[in-house]
């Protein structure tokens, strides 16, 4: 048994996160579809420059239970919130893709509660509605029972450039999380409200300072050195840079670019004591 593993409760589900260390707190968040372990090369370095690092599983995701009514980038915004409040102080959140918008949305609604930001692989530019194909191939995707391999593969493809050495290991674990009762429900539903919903983040009003990191071959997007353009451009207090020979997870990919980049982030952040100053009580 993981003695690091707690759980939240959110009242129609439990949220799964671990907890280690000591010092300012930083909240890791992954993506749709992803497993808290996304953050294996990022956990120990954080842990060494005396962070207190905690690592959440999404709803209907992992260690986390699949009897979540809703699902979407609000009630992901909302379950990091409340972890936050849980753990008592301000964080530091870092999120990956839907992860990435979540800790946006977090920094938007509650600035008292971050200190500051990394996003990676961030979708917060508006593209439109996706086209009636594209949520055809989402629904043909995430169904059952082809689903849970499915997802592996086209997980493994957006890995576009260097592959992490535990690749394989860990598409075979999202593959068999997924084939648990109400999993793939779940992960199905979080994709298909991701396309539908309309849900803005005001990217100009966050105050919290901003890490931006885009995969340089990123297939999610079009334009990935655009989207940072256009995220560094609208956050107040924002830097970024596109990471060599990646792709959707650069967390896994380019450790050796993500991981002193964090570090350098965190390093500029103003703190008292062992806990982060979050940026909306700065003067």
């Amino acid at each position: 048994m993981d003695t690091l593993l707690h759980h939240l409760d959110r009242g129609d589900g439990r949220l799964a996160y671990t907890d280690q260390g000591s010092g300012p707190v930083v909240v890791l968040v992954p993506g749709m579809g992803d497993l808290r372990s996304t953050w294996r090369d990022l956990t120990d370095p954080l842990l060494t420059a005396g962070h207190r690092v905690v690592a959440l599983d999404l709803r209907g995701h992992g260690d986390s239970d699949a009897t979540f009514a809703a699902h979407g980038l609000v009630p992901t915004g909302q379950d990091v919130l409340a972890l936050v409040e849980h753990l008592g102080e301000p964080a530091v959140i870092v999120g990956s893709s839907v992860g990435a918008g979540a800790a946006a949305w977090v920094a938007d609604a509650r600035p008292d509660l971050v200190a500051g930001l990394v996003l990676i692989a961030a979708h917060l530019q508006d593209h439109g509605a996706p086209g009636l194909l594209a949520r055809l191939q989402v629904a043909l995707l995430l169904r059952r029972p082809w689903g849970p391999a499915a997802w592996a593969w086209y997980y493994r493809s957006l890995n576009s450039g260097r592959h992490a050495p535990w690749l394989e290991k860990h598409s075979a674990a999202l593959s068999a999380s997924l084939r648990r009762p109400g999993y793939m429900e779940a992960f199905g539903s979080l994709a298909r409200h991701l396309l539908s919903d309309r849900v803005e983040v005001p990217a100009t009003d966050i105050a919290a300072p901003t890490l931006v990191l885009y995969g340089e071959h990123d297939p999610e997007f079009t334009d990935p050195a655009a989207e940072l353009d256009w995220l560094v451009t609208h956050l107040p207090h924002a830097t970024g840079s596109l990471v060599p020979d990646s792709g959707h997870y650069p967390q896994g990919q380019r450790p050796d670019v993500v991981v002193p980049a964090v570090l350098d982030h965190l390093a500029t952040l103003p703190r008292s004591a062992d806990a982060w100053t979050a940026a909306g009580a700065r003067a």
